[in-house]
């Protein structure tokens, strides 16, 4: 981001019709417009006009508006009163802060803008990223000390590694503050080196290089089409789908997958790190009878060969569903499931899983996830029938409750 040249707020002057021409300035502060290092020292002085007719030993100082102690003063001439400020501090904006002289009425003399500051430090924490590979934005931190208190030139330079020419990122439009994007001439497959360099009138530095090359630092739209649905009547689990980000349909890669999700009256997200690179996939152990977000996001892996990982996309606008009430929990019966680890959930009932198809399911040869759904719901429907065995009978037993099972139709009956 270039530094925005900041003016002082004020450059006033008088003038006496017949005494002083229009252009003629009654009074001057020597030295105008100074800039210093933070605890420095400075003397002013305000020489006025002698046909003024007004003697320095009856003017004043301000700094800011405040009127300055004149222990601070001394008069050099009858038309010249020196200030001296020790220590100075930064200055409270960048604009530099207001250094007046006034006669004994209060009006202003003449004035001077004192910029206080520091050279910049080395710039640090220079990332880029290079989104759909159509640009390449890069961002960076000031420096350890952070802002200098002065106006300061922050220029993004760049050039290819083995040949071309230094050249400046011209668009610092973007958003964010300290980051450039180069929207031209790019170049694939060439290595880019990048650095910041920082100037003020105090000094200037220059931040590390850093060498990229645009396919290993791709980011991408966050994947599009997400939908959350139900899964039949299961009542902790959701099904997510989502299409992959069309900006790179035609480039060679493969993406990784990130789903994140929440209660609908939480702010605490849990993610699911290892998705892998479908478009889809299920969440399980969750509350029934509950709202809950959902958000999807991209890494691109690989894009034409590279081999290093992608950068995160942002993450896809929050689709929300709802899981099926719980019959169980309606019927007045205590729900044991937790809606912790969704990993954990499932995993414990698949195992249940596949220990009741080895007792049930003679000759089959292969497990379908449409199978595994069909046991869930037979499970929810046992659960119904023990809750209304007990209330109306007073019993734990189930009766009469054959369970067939038919792999090449895939179907359970009770």
């Amino acid at each position: 981001m270039k530094g925005v040249l900041d003016f002082c707020l004020i450059f006033l002057t008088l003038h006496i019709p017949g005494v002083l021409s229009l252009s003629t300035h009654v009074a001057i502060i020597y030295p105008q417009d100074p800039v210093l290092r933070i605890g420095s020292n400075l003397t002013a002085s305000c020489w006025v006009h002698p046909e003024l007719g007004v003697h320095a030993s009856s003017l004043f100082w301000t700094l800011n508006g405040q009127q300055l102690p004149s222990s601070f003063y001394r008069v050099l001439s009858p038309t010249n009163l020196s200030v001296t400020l020790a220590g100075l501090n930064a200055s409270k904006q960048t604009s530099g802060d207001n250094l007046v002289c006034h006669n004994h009425k209060g009006h202003i003399l003449a004035g001077s803008c004192l910029y206080v500051g520091m050279p910049p430090v080395k710039p640090v924490n220079l990332t880029c990223w290079s989104r759909n590979t159509k640009d390449l934005t890069c961002s960076w931190a000031p420096g350890e000390k952070g802002e200098t208190n002065i106006s300061t030139q922050y220029k993004l330079k760049y050039k290819l590694r083995w040949y071309g020419t230094e050249k400046e990122c011209a668009d610092y439009t973007h958003t964010q503050l300290y980051s450039c994007s180069i929207t031209q001439d790019l170049h694939l497959f060439t290595p880019y080196e990048i650095w910041v360099e920082a100037s003020n009138q105090l000094g200037w530095a220059t931040s590390d290089v850093i060498t990229l090359d645009i396919l290993d630092v791709v980011t991408t739209d966050p994947p599009s089409g997400v939908t959350v649905s139900r899964v039949g009547q299961l009542e902790d689990q959701l099904s997510v789908r989502w299409e992959a980000p069309p900006a790179l349909k035609d480039f060679l890669f493969q993406a990784k997958y990130q789903i994140r999700y929440r209660l609908e009256d939480s702010q605490d997200w849990k993610v699911m790190e290892d998705v892998g690179n479908q478009t889809s996939c299920r969440l399980a152990g969750l509350r029934p009878g509950t709202v809950y977000f959902v958000q999807v996001r991209c890494n691109p892996v690989g894009i034409y060969g590279s081999r290093k990982a992608g950068i995160w996309s942002e993450w896809s606008h929050p689709t929300a569903a709802s899981t099926p009430h719980s019959e169980r929990m309606m019927s007045g019966s205590c729900d044991s499931k937790s809606s912790g680890d969704s990993n954990s959930t499932l995993r414990r009932e698949l195992k249940q899983f596949f220990g009741w198809a080895r007792k049930h399911a003679y000759g089959c040869s292969s497990m379908s996830m449409k199978l595994y759904d069909q046991w869930r719901v037979l499970m929810q429907k046992s659960h119904k029938v023990r809750n209304q065995v007990g209330k109306h009978h007073h019993s734990n037993q189930i009766t009469n409750m054959h369970v067939y099972t038919c792999c090449s139709h895939k179907y359970i009956e009770i």
